[in-house]
């Protein structure tokens, strides 16, 4: 599925970022190992609309996270993912040094090709 081939790496890619702005020691996207199950809220199983998508990855411990998120999907293959639930933490975070950065996981945007 596009909208899951799609979620998955710039979770990894923005999980990667957002290790590095906290401090904590940088690990390569795909250490990550981000797979995703997504499903069409309601209608025909693609297109448009709303959907929404777990995230199963690896952690900085190797332990298995899960996030979920709620997307809505346009019809330019573009979509805006917002957490489900407060296990992403919320919109901003505290850095390993006590600053306060935005949580890129709380909320993101991302595109496809449709062709």
């Amino acid at each position: 599925m596009r909208v899951e081939r799609a979620i998955a790496p710039t979770f990894a890619n923005l999980v990667h970022t957002q290790m590095v702005w906290i401090g904590l020691p940088p690990m390569a996207a795909s250490d990550f190992a981000v797979q995703a199950r997504c499903r069409r809220l309601q209608g025909a199983p693609a297109g448009s609309g709303e959907w929404t998508c777990s995230l199963m990855w690896r952690g900085p411990d190797r332990r298995t996270m899960r996030n979920n998120y709620e997307l809505f999907v346009t019809t330019d293959g573009c979509y805006a993912a917002t957490a489900a639930g407060e296990n992403v933490g919320g919109p901003m975070l505290k850095s390993e040094d006590g600053g306060e950065i935005r949580n890129l996981l709380y909320a993101f945007e991302g595109c496809f090709d449709t062709t």
